[in-house]
């Protein structure tokens, strides 16, 4: 007995992807027993048994593939007897991924064969984007980023259209990056950056630009220009401050006269003590006016002296004979 499959002994197959592992075999005429045949899937520890997942003996096939990993299995021929023990697996998942057996034997001949499946996930559609300024004389770098995909994803950037790719540039096709250390015109264009893994390719592009450097005296020059009417303006402000402080207290002295303008009149001026007392001497003596009153303010004395007067004339009346 031999198994003349050939082929890798390690398959790639991408998630939801259909696979068929090979087991062809060829009988020795010596090979008189009864035909079996067994796929298993190999126990990565030695000391544990292997998983039985298909078996054909006796014409008859029977499916062992009560393990939750493993799904629509079957033998790819509809008659394994003939010569084909091939397994065909129709939609693959992760949960796939493992080293599978096949073993014919037609007592008293034997053989095996062994094929290691590794199932992944195919790399999403990258994310292309610059940073940098993409000045001219500056450095920029391409970056190229995919969210999904099995490892080791390897990521390479070339300038479309067939175009030289940068001599001033190192690629990092493990992390996506294009970086140009001198940025000029002649790098302008278009840029595709492809992402792939053992089963799948995704790419994307950018368009770089390249930008020149602002005139600097031009950029010099306004600056002092701002600067100079800045401070001007600052200037005119304060002036106006000034003025406006100055013109506080003359404000202050105009509203004080005004209310000195506005003020009431004083209020007249007492009595003396000179007028009270001829009230008092004369209380049937009226006087009228302020003019009056003035008059008997300003001499008091006098005032005295005419009632002495009168009053000695009036006493050598009474006391002279009749």
């Amino acid at each position: 007995m031999q198994v003349t499959s050939t082929g890798p002994q390690t398959i790639h197959k991408a998630e939801g992807d259909g696979v068929t592992l090979g087991c062809t075999y060829t009988p020795d005429s010596f090979d008189t027993g009864e035909l079996d045949i067994e796929w298993s899937i190999v126990s990565p520890d030695i000391t544990q048994k292997d998983h039985l997942l298909m078996s054909y003996t006796g014409g008859t096939k029977y499916s062992h593939t009560v393990h939750g990993s493993v799904k629509e299995i079957k033998f790819a021929a509809a008659d394994p007897s003939m010569g084909d023990a091939s397994l065909s697996i129709a939609v693959l998942s992760s949960a796939h991924s493992a080293t599978f057996q096949c073993k014919v034997k037609k007592p008293p001949g034997v053989d095996t064969r062994k094929v290691s499946l590794v199932v992944m996930a195919k790399p999403s559609v990258p994310r292309c984007w610059v940073e940098g300024r993409q000045l001219v004389g500056e450095a920029v770098s391409l970056h190229c980023k995919s969210a999904q995909g099995s490892t080791p994803l390897k990521y390479m950037w070339s300038r479309e259209g067939g175009g030289p790719s940068p001599l001033a540039a190192s690629q990092d096709s493990v992390a996506g990056q294009l970086v140009i250390s001198n940025h000029s015109e002649s790098f302008t264009g278009v840029y595709l950056c492809k992402v792939t893994n053992a089963v799948g390719t995704e790419h994307c592009r950018i368009h770089l630009k390249a930008e020149k450097l602002p005139n600097r005296a031009g950029v010099i020059v306004g600056t002092v220009v701002g600067s100079l009417l800045l401070i001007i303006l600052l200037l005119l402000l304060l002036w106006l401050l000034l003025c406006k402080l100055g013109d506080r207290p003359r404000y202050e002295k105009e509203v004080s006269n005004e209310i000195r303008e506005d003020a009431p009149a004083p209020q007249s001026r007492p009595v003396s003590r000179a007028t009270s007392r001829s009230l008092i001497r004369y209380p049937g003596v009226a006087y009228v006016g302020n003019s009056d009153l003035s008059c008997v303010a300003d001499d008091p004395a006098g005032m005295d002296t005419q009632f002495d007067e009168d009053e000695q004339s009036r006493r050598s009346h009474k006391t002279a004979p009749d």
